[in-house]
């Protein structure tokens, strides 16, 4: 698998020690480490991580480049322009594309807490097993510990071909509800949080893209033409429409399972997601 981590963002969850060129993801927030170096050391420590991209602005290139270790210069992927994540995630998948076109490729935030690195690393060996041997897409579902209201939720169909692997086929995508509907949400007992986390091969990728995003599969195309030949291609980013990798791709797929995550998990959006997650390590230590 080829991971590709997104680190993009404008500091302003955690202002004021993050800022726009120092956004949470490079903030030494939990532990000795950035969010992003975390991340890097996590991916790195699994046997079946071939190569890592992260995939970034041009006003955080620099203090990546400088800050974060066990990274090729070369695989630090900018974006003239943000977009949201589905050109994003497009414009990697170019990339790994061209290293290795039969790819199954990972996508992880940088700003995520993980907690158990051997269960991470279980779950997402399963969905690279799924994705290197079927065309479809997987995404990864957290078991909700409460009725939050800051998550998106994946509804799932608990008859699944690949049950052995924890993974299901995707019923729905739900947009951050409001109170008593994520309570509905925990009391009907087959949604998960959606953390954001995506593998599958990069052949069935772009053919989902061409069938729920074909003019963002057109301008790639285009844009692949340009890094091949190693030219600029920043004005053919600027025609492309921002929109996120959820609404543009993930919410109209049928060809979507989860696979239910093992690990603990927090995507540390606010001071006081931060204090809960460190007054709950005090308390186990």
């Amino acid at each position: 698998m080829y991971a590709v981590i997104i680190a993009g963002g404008r500091g302003t969850r955690f202002w004021p020690a993050s800022r726009k060129n120092k956004p949470k993801q490079l903030l030494n927030i939990i532990g000795d480490h950035s969010m992003l170096q975390m991340t890097v050391d996590r991916l790195r420590k699994m046997k079946n991580v071939e190569d890592i991209f992260i995939i970034t602005g041009e006003h955080l290139k620099d203090s990546i480049q400088s800050s974060i270790s066990g990274i090729k210069t070369k695989n630090i992927i900018v974006e003239p322009k943000g977009k949201n994540t589905a050109p994003a995630i497009g414009l990697a998948a170019l990339h790994v594309k061209q290293k290795r076109p039969d790819a199954v490729m990972g996508v992880f935030p940088a700003d995520h807490l993980i907690v158990g690195a051997q269960k991470f690393a279980k779950t997402v060996r399963s969905g690279i097993q799924i994705a290197s041997k079927n065309p479809t897409l997987i995404t990864i579902g957290i078991d909700p510990h409460f009725p939050a209201t800051g998550y998106g939720y994946i509804q799932y169909n608990s008859k699944s071909p690949y049950k052995h692997l924890n993974a299901f086929p995707v019923k729905t995508f739900a947009e951050k509800p409001h109170q008593k509907l994520a309570e509905r949400f925990i009391k009907s007992g087959d949604f998960l949080w959606n953390g954001g986390m995506f593998i599958w091969s990069v052949e069935t990728f772009f053919t989902e893209l061409n069938t729920h995003m074909p003019e963002l599969n057109k301008q790639l195309k285009k844009i692949e033409q340009r890094i091949s030949s190693k030219k600029d291609f920043s004005r053919l980013w600027n025609n492309i429409e921002a929109q996120s990798i959820d609404y543009g791709l993930l919410e109209k797929t049928k060809n979507i399972h989860v696979v239910k995550a093992e690990f603990d998990w927090n995507d540390l959006g606010s001071w006081n997601s931060l204090f809960d997650v460190s007054h709950k390590t005090e308390e186990n230590n």
